[in-house]
């Protein structure tokens, strides 16, 4: 093989490697844009509520809605992250919205316990976290694969602890929830912004354009999960309470 040979073969390969990095930066580009949009409805619907006496004796007086509401949530997650490969792109993204405005109602209860300058505070404080690790978690060269294994078994023993303190209501406990929360979801912000940037080239491989919006809204949810989590344990430390 001649020179120029090698140099267009060369060329042609780069050429493949540029397009499949800017595939998967538009793939990233969908995650960021479901997250950030679930957030804004979320965000309008806990607003919403907290400002309505109706809604929330509703919600949170009558029982059977709130733990109707809560049962939806669970339900809603379960069939986005077990279905996710059978759904179609429109049928993940109404679910997603769906599970967004469901988890605002019951988040309503935020807006009365901590003062509103305390949440708005705490949320860009997570913002401002979460934008760092997951910026880390996608330019990183690290094999960050065991440390899903570590996340796991760390978020089985919070939510376990968690469990175990409602029966003993132990502030110091809960104080230790509070900042290990804040360490497992930073950890999990990391791992999930690296596995999905991995994704992200394994869908700019196939090239199914239906399957990539599919999977950019899976990828939005466990990130949105992430936030949300990180932000309620922020504010546990942080929120002045009302």
């Amino acid at each position: 093989m001649d020179t120029n040979s090698l140099e267009n073969l060369n060329y042609q390969e780069l050429s493949q490697v540029e397009a499949l990095k800017s595939v998967a930066a538009k793939f990233m580009t969908k995650v960021y844009g479901w997250m950030s949009f679930a957030l804004i409805i979320t965000a309008l619907a806990a607003h919403a509520v907290a400002r309505s006496e109706y809604a929330l004796n509703l919600i949170f007086g009558n029982s059977l809605v709130f733990w109707g509401l809560i049962i939806a949530e669970f339900a809603l997650v379960f069939i986005l992250s077990s279905r996710i490969s059978k759904m179609s792109a429109g049928v993940a993204s109404l679910m997603f919205v769906l599970f967004s405005l469901v988890n605002g109602l019951t988040l309503a209860t935020i807006f009365i316990v901590y003062s509103t300058s305390s949440i708005v505070s705490t949320f860009l404080i997570t913002a401002g976290t979460f934008t760092a690790l997951s910026i880390y978690g996608y330019v990183t060269k690290k094999d960050l694969s065991s440390l899903g294994n570590i996340l796991f078994f760390a978020l089985i023993g919070l939510i376990i602890a968690t469990i175990v303190n409602i029966f003993f209501s132990s502030s110091t406990l809960q104080w230790i929830l509070n900042y290990a929360g804040v360490l497992v979801f930073s950890g999990l912000v990391i791992y999930d912004t690296n596995k999905l940037k991995q994704l992200a080239y394994a869908v700019s491989l196939e090239g199914n354009n239906e399957t990539a919006s599919t999977y950019a809204i899976h990828g939005a949810l466990s990130l949105y999960l992430d936030f949300i989590n990180l932000f309620l344990y922020l504010l546990r430390i942080l929120g002045d309470r009302d």
